[in-house]
């Protein structure tokens, strides 16, 4: 029951089960994969498709004969294997280049390179099949306000999308934008840090109906926000392009923890509502193994996110489908009709009927809700006991 199918879309980048394992205190623990060697890496653990950054795929300075040997390699991995990719991305943050942004970069040098170099990123993600392009902007922002006028930065990432978008467009392609938004990190404050942000910066643009949201669970609970929420305000906008599973503690630097491992009812409640909206998007685990593990965790890693993945689907089918749990639903959204009047577009009938409503308070404020017992509930269903 929870083995990978493809219709689940689970997917993996290149630099996650690629991960070798180094972080900013230790030097790498796990040898270095090909992109090829990763391909059929996903494939043995059941994965469905493979996403990348340009430069995953091939080094910021490989030659043409390098990038077109990588390339053949890569193709025979994929039409071996049958993995698919999704999505693709551009490192804009890497390279000293981008030290102060990459389209928000106060240097019109350094915002042209950007243009360029996801220009060609782009192509290199079409020739592979992606329909989705993600934007994570890792450099964009400050450590100081003293350093960046905001409303320049601001206009310089929306001329950058329109510039985008409208390439995409001469083109041809059939691809769709997704914006990543982060609160901090690696800069001490990201532009555009939350969905909502993104949302109202996206209403801006040229081209808004090609533009939509990436959202990532690290990224908003790393801030201490609740990340189910703003999932369902991308949904609600009709923006929910794409989507980085994962897991993270409140408070602590992006771990990028396999998914489930830290807020398994977060998790289940973020699964249960892909599934009961019925998101048909790649679910994307962007995650690391431990800095433990050599490449048999690395698979286990992989499994699990799937695993835990399929585990929550069932349990949100078993919540649905518990008497006891709907009944507290039906208690607590219970609806005795005598609002109905009042329901619906304004008109001056209706405001003046509700205006002159004799609402009595006490006995309204009376009413308790259920939530403990409902909660109870579900974490019982969660520890298997239901």
């Amino acid at each position: 029951m929870y083995t990978p199918q493809p219709e689940h879309k689970f997917t993996f980048g290149l630099w996650t089960l690629g991960n070798t394992g180094r972080d900013p205190f230790g030097e790498p623990v796990r040898p270095a994969l090909s992109p090829a060697e990763i391909v059929h890496l996903l494939a043995e653990v059941g994965a469905y498709g493979v996403n990348f950054h340009d430069n995953d795929l091939i080094p910021i300075d490989a030659t043409p004969g390098e990038a077109a040997e990588i390339k053949k390699s890569f193709r025979k991995a994929l039409d071996d294997t049958g993995i698919v990719v999704p999505m693709a991305t551009t490192d804009l943050f890497k390279s000293a280049i981008f030290r102060d942004g990459a389209f928000t970069s106060n240097d019109p040098k350094v915002r042209a390179y950007a243009l360029q170099k996801t220009m060609n990123a782009i192509d290199l993600g079409v020739e592979f099949g992606a329909t989705t392009y993600v934007f994570w902007g890792g450099r964009e922002g400050t450590e100081t306000d003293a350093g960046k006028n905001p409303l320049d930065a601001g206009k310089w990432f929306r001329e950058a999308l329109n510039f985008l978008c409208e390439y995409v467009l001469d083109q041809g392609y059939d691809l769709k934008f997704a914006l990543e938004p982060k609160p901090n990190e690696p800069r001490g404050d990201l532009y555009l840090p939350t969905v909502g942000a993104m949302l109202g910066f996206i209403e801006t643009l040229d081209h808004p109906e090609m533009i939509g949201l990436n959202p990532e669970v690290a990224h908003d609970t790393m801030a201490g926000l609740n990340f189910v929420h703003a999932v369902a305000q991308a949904w609600d906008a009709g923006k929910l392009f794409h989507i980085d599973l994962n897991d993270q503690m409140i408070g602590r630097y992006d771990q990028d923890f396999r998914f489930g491992a830290a807020n398994i009812k977060s998790a289940f409640f973020l699964v249960k509502f892909l599934e009961d909206v019925g998101y048909a998007g790649s679910r994307h685990f962007d995650a690391h193994a431990y800095r433990s593990s050599d490449y048999e965790d690395v698979k286990a890693f992989a499994r699990g996110c799937m695993r835990t993945y399929l585990i929550l689907k069932e349990k949100a089918v078993q919540w649905n489908e518990d008497a006891e749990i709907q009944d507290l639903i039906a208690e607590i959204t219970a609806d005795d009709g005598s609002m109905d009047s009042y329901k619906g577009a304004y008109s001056r009938a209706k405001a003046a009927a509700l205006k002159a409503h004799n609402f009595d308070r006490q006995a309204i404020a009376a009413k308790g809700q259920p939530y403990e017992r409902l909660d109870q509930l579900t974490v019982e269903l969660l520890l298997g006991v239901r």
